[in-house]
């Protein structure tokens, strides 16, 4: 009895964060932000950022952390991937302020055309790094004038005291690397792309090539073609040849950190930071004309979508969708995790996500919507309703919906996309009463009748 005690408090002791001030580290890409510097880092910066709020003892912000420094370093360079810590006591007024309710909350703060006012939308999406990097890149404001044979002139003669950087390019839309380019030279160098069917543009500055970019000096000097790699970096410096960019003190504060050790360079697909391969179809952000956070009150965001309850005991699921007489329920059959306390893989957390994203919004609207729950490996019942209803073992995530009462299932089978558009369209398809439904196997529903739904906390957001 003793030796497991002993077990169960190492254990413990070794699930706590090495760091006590924080889960990040200095050597982390992930910037760490407080109460004093929140508003010079963030609220006050060009750039858009994400922020998490988090406290060290949270296990889903520790779940979190791998992939929110993947996005940290995906991003680098185009947004700031920003961390406060809660649990600190200088930081809970700033915490207070921003509406955190519960860990992790993430953020994201997006430059507005009143100084230190930044809009500040709640993050809704999938705690993956890609979904993370696709969200956030998707805010990046756009200062780049998309012009063409008729305008690119007009253009040109405004601000003749600052030079012009021009990209000569086959897309269409203005890619994460340029505008980011833009924010870095804002007030300074003035950006533009045009597209290769402005032949008369091309012409004007014997462009052959594309992507090409020209720099086009203020005054009468000689146009200047860019000719090195298409990167931020070395574009970057190309620049400053002519103009100064903005000072950033959170750029500056990165990179200062960054100096005690190099960083391993990223594989060449890791992050878009190429003119060429840039994420330019992602369309660029609209008008940061929404509301303001305020200096001294809560930041007046959305209300996240709740996470689905958690049906942890094979009692708990068959009370609430096994009984005779349950009507329809949909769960999230979790796989079992690779290795104890790892994270979640990235489906199983794009689908908690998704529905709790749609039980949210028909939550908000007033509609009716059948209950929603996520069954853990864990919980016995679920190995014996995959096997039951002939679903993969125990290593994939399944979403099904069953009806006990009326003795029929259905399977969500387009397993590579569990994002919110494609789920939502299978959980209408229910809720209409179309498609395909398979007949329940005998010994799936419990004989005895249900007792009160059970509804048990969800564990998956750890509360103040």
């Amino acid at each position: 009895m003793q030796s497991s005690a002993f077990l169960l408090v190492a254990s413990l002791l070794a699930a706590l964060p090495v760091n006590a001030d924080g889960i990040y580290t200095k050597k982390s890409p992930v910037l760490q932000v407080n109460q004093k510097n929140y508003g010079s880092l963030i609220a006050n910066s060009n750039h858009t950022s994400i922020v998490e709020f988090y406290a060290p003892w949270c296990g889903h912000c520790q779940n979190l952390k791998p992939a929110y420094e993947k996005a940290a370093q995906n991003l680098d360079g185009l947004a700031k991937v920003a961390a406060v810590n809660c649990d600190d006591d200088d930081n809970k007024g700033l915490c207070g302020q921003m509406g955190v309710q519960g860990f992790p909350t993430l953020k994201i703060v997006v430059p507005s055309k009143k100084p230190g006012k930044p809009r500040v939308e709640d993050y809704k999406g999938a705690r993956s790094a890609k979904a993370i990097v696709e969200a956030v890149v998707d805010h990046i404001p756009n200062h780049v004038k998309r012009a063409t044979d008729k305008d690119l002139d007009k253009w040109l003669g405004q601000n003749e005291e600052r030079p012009k950087a021009i990209l000569f390019t086959e897309k269409g839309t203005t890619g994460a690397l340029m505008r980011a380019l833009a924010i870095d030279f804002l007030g300074a160098i003035d950006f533009a792309q045009v597209r290769n069917k402005e032949t008369a543009s091309v012409e004007k500055f014997d462009v052959s090539e594309f992507p090409t970019l020209v720099l086009a000096p203020a005054g009468d000097g000689e146009n200047k073609v860019y000719d090195g790699e298409l990167k931020k970096k070395p574009i970057s410096e190309f620049l400053s040849q002519f103009a100064a960019p903005n000072p950033d003190a959170a750029l500056a504060s990165a990179s200062a950190s960054a100096k005690s050790k190099p960083k391993p360079k990223p594989k060449p697909s890791a992050k878009p930071t190429s003119i060429a391969d840039d994420a330019d179809d992602i369309k660029p952000t609209a008008s940061a004309d929404s509301s303001d956070a305020p200096d001294s009150k809560p930041a007046q965001v959305p209300i996240a979508a709740p996470p689905i309850a958690t049906l942890a005991t094979p009692e708990s699921l068959e009370s609430a969708c096994l009984a005779p007489k349950s009507g329809t329920c949909v769960l999230v059959l979790l796989p079992e995790p690779s290795e104890p306390d790892s994270a979640l893989p990235s489906l199983a957390t794009d689908a908690l996500a998704s529905l709790a994203e749609i039980a949210h919004k028909h939550a908000e609207r007033g509609a009716h919507i059948f209950p929603m729950y996520a069954v853990p490996a864990i919980n016995t019942g679920s190995q014996t309703l995959r096997n039951g209803l002939g679903l993969a073992a125990s290593q994939t995530v399944e979403v099904v919906a069953l009806n006990s009462r009326r003795g029929w299932w259905r399977h969500y089978s387009n397993d590579a996309d569990f994002g919110t558009v494609a789920v939502e369209a299978w959980v209408d398809a229910i809720r209409l009463g179309e498609g395909a439904k398979h007949k329940l196997p005998d010994g799936i529903f419990v004989e005895a009748e249900a007792e009160a739904e059970a509804k048990p906390k969800s564990e998956e957001h750890d509360e103040l």
